[in-house]
């Protein structure tokens, strides 16, 4: 097993804590200015039970990797109940139920290549590029003058998902979006 440092742990990621399997749902670095120090905030969720948990884990800690087969797969199409996955060497196709991919749904549009995490040959994760690159479908329109202000505006993706993003962002237009933290990185 490999032990990586807390800082890079991503959503996606499989670890071992408390002698069980965890998938990593999010993760994000926390700072207190002045007390204390630096920590990753954690939320994950047990493969096996399905429960969930938070854990503050210190920048400086090591944390155990679970030992996973990542195989390479490609997004096909979404049905009521499921995602569908090709895989890429074998061409065989992987049905997912949608709650499998909580938060990650969002993220995928038809052909994106992801990284599926097998443990003891079962899904238990997929990990997705580290951005996206989607379209605005529906957006407020532009406000006179606001191109200075730094303001922000709710956006809706072609997949669903809403991401704030500067004023002068139109419909129609496609934007870079960052899968670990869901915030708009660039136009595309």
């Amino acid at each position: 097993m490999a032990k990586v440092l807390a800082t890079e742990i991503r959503a996606g990621n499989l670890i071992e804590w408390d002698k069980r399997v965890w998938r990593v749902i999010k993760a994000y670095h926390v700072h207190v200015g002045g007390r204390g120090g630096a920590f990753m905030q954690v939320e994950m969720k047990d493969i096996e039970s399905g429960t969930k948990k938070n854990e503050r884990i210190r920048t400086e800690d090591k944390v155990e990797r679970a030992y996973v087969e990542p195989r390479a797969m490609q997004y096909l199409y979404s049905d009521a109940h499921s995602y569908v996955f090709m895989d890429k060497e074998s061409f065989e196709q992987l049905n997912l139920p949608s709650d499998f991919l909580e938060g990650q749904a969002g993220y995928l549009i038809p052909n994106i290549d992801v990284q599926v995490n097998f443990h003891n040959d079962r899904p238990i994760g997929v990990q997705l590029p580290p951005s996206v690159t989607l379209t605005i479908v529906q957006t407020e329109p532009n406000l006179k003058g606001a191109t200075a202000t730094g303001s922000f505006k709710p956006a809706r993706t072609e997949t669903g998902l809403t991401v704030m993003v500067p004023q002068f962002v139109m419909d129609g237009e496609r934007i870079k979006v960052s899968t670990d933290t869901g915030e708009y990185m660039e136009r595309a």
